[in-house]
This record gives C-alpha cells, sequence and structure tokens, in this order.
C-alpha cells in the first residue's frame, strides 16, 4: 500500500529525521540531495550569543562551518573542552554553553576559518 504525501513518514524513534523523498535516515539519504545546509554560501563561520528559549541560559552558536556530522562532532569536542564548558551538534550548528565568543572566535581564526562574531 502506498502512502500519501500527508502520511509521509518524517521521523523515526530508532533513526530520527527522515527524508521525505527516499524514506531513509538523513544520514544514509540516497536522493541525492544534501541532508542539511550546513551554513551559507559565503565561506564565513559566524559566531553569535542566544538566550531565547533556553530559560534563560546562554549559548554561543557557530554556523557556517563547512563540515561533515563527525567533523563537527570533533571541532565541537575540541571547542567545549578549550572553553571548559559543554555543549551539542543540532542541524550542522555547534552550540556551546555559555557566552565564549570571543575564544570561540579565536580558537576558528587559528584554524584557519574566516570568522565574524555576529549578533549583540
Amino acid at each position: 500500500m502506498e502512502q500519501s504525501a500527508a502520511m509521509a513518514l518524517v521521523y523515526s524513534t530508532d533513526a530520527g529525521r527522515m527524508c521525505p523523498t527516499c524514506r531513509q535516515p538523513l544520514a544514509a539519504c540516497r536522493c541525492g540531495k544534501p541532508a542539511a545546509s550546513t551554513g551559507s554560501a559565503d565561506g564565513i563561520v559566524r559566531v553569535s550569543r542566544e538566550s531565547k528559549g533556553r530559560g534563560g541560559k546562554t549559548v554561543t552558536l557557530v554556523r557556517g562551518l563547512a563540515l561533515d556530522e563527525a567533523g563537527l562532532a570533533a571541532l565541537g569536542k575540541r571547542l567545549r573542552s578549550a572553553c571548559g564548558a559543554g555543549g551539542a551538534v543540532k542541524d550542522g550548528v555547534l552550540e556551546i554553553q555559555g557566552d565564549h565568543r570571543e575564544r570561540v572566535a579565536a580558537l576558528l581564526a587559528e584554524a584557519g576559518h574566516r570568522v565574524k562574531i555576529a549578533g549583540g
């Protein structure tokens, strides 16, 4: 029986987000489209601070890195240990707990990335 477009599987508790075209997990998507956009196409890594939707807790966000999931995870681990903070990688965006924009920007610039501190 064919599923209609309204009944397409978009999330599975086993695999997480699913590709609506090939119905595979996004990490194993085979329809030729990129699983998730890794950021802007201008090659600039943007480091910002945000506290909305986090119960008043501040996090440092790193967007625009042209890395795959494994590369993002490894870079995130290095940045979190350098800042002495926790964090996560969500949808291609590195989140580091606390306001560490200056330190993260300096570390990324040393690694050869073009960095811009965004936001207020």
